[in-house]
């Protein structure tokens, strides 16, 4: 059986701000950790308050692991000048579920297409560099139902195996959810599947 892939890297905190200067140019980056992409708007509309002389608020983000979404916005610089190199550092440090902000102060020098690629590129390099970047695991969920009786091996079972007990109701039957990581939840399905008196069902 293939074992799925179920690790990734992200961030879990607002790294620090770098800045970046070009012919007199600044350009101040940040790595974000987002959950959706409605966390998006709020972070580029906070920069655009706090660098109220800023000329661009240009970024990439990317969610998910298996089927990634991912989003380039240049805000007003030249077409892919600046969002496609903000996506290529994120390609490059292979992180997901992030968002680069690239916050322009123009400096009355122009750079060219060719120079707003670089600072845009260095810019979130530099600020990937400085980021806190961490290894996740995904992890499914198993609901498993009986009785009193098989309540023991049950028990045995989730210490043997080292998992976590998300939630429990110990009525009449018993209830418990655990997480599994994605990578062994076949594995522990079949395990508890094979139980007697256990119904065991994968949550997500």
């Amino acid at each position: 059986m293939e074992k799925k892939e179920d690790a990734y890297r992200t961030v879990t905190k607002t790294s620090p701000e770098i800045l970046y200067k070009d012919r007199k140019s600044k350009f101040y980056a940040q790595v974000h950790p987002i959950a959706s992409e409605d966390d998006v708007k709020p972070i580029v509309e906070e920069l655009r308050k706090k660098y109220h002389t800023a000329n661009h608020v240009c970024y990439a983000w990317q969610l998910g692991t298996e089927n990634p979404m991912y989003r380039a916005n240049d805000d007003g610089e030249p077409n892919n000048s600046a969002g496609m190199p903000i996506y290529g550092q994120i390609q490059s440090f292979d992180v997901t579920n992030v968002l680069i902000t690239v916050t322009r102060i123009f400096g009355g020098t122009k750079l060219g297409v060719g120079g707003l690629i670089q600072a845009y590129k260095t810019a979130a390099q530099m600020a990937l560099e400085s980021a806190k970047i961490v290894k996740k695991t995904i992890k499914t969920k198993l609901r498993l139902q009986f009785e009193y009786p098989a309540m023991d091996i049950v028990m045995r079972t989730i210490k043997q195996k080292n998992l976590d007990i998300v939630s429990q109701k110990m009525e009449l039957d018993c209830e418990l959810v655990i997480s599994v990581r994605l990578s062994e939840s076949e594995e522990v399905f079949q395990l508890f599947d094979e139980i007697h008196g256990v119904d065991t069902t994968m949550m997500d």
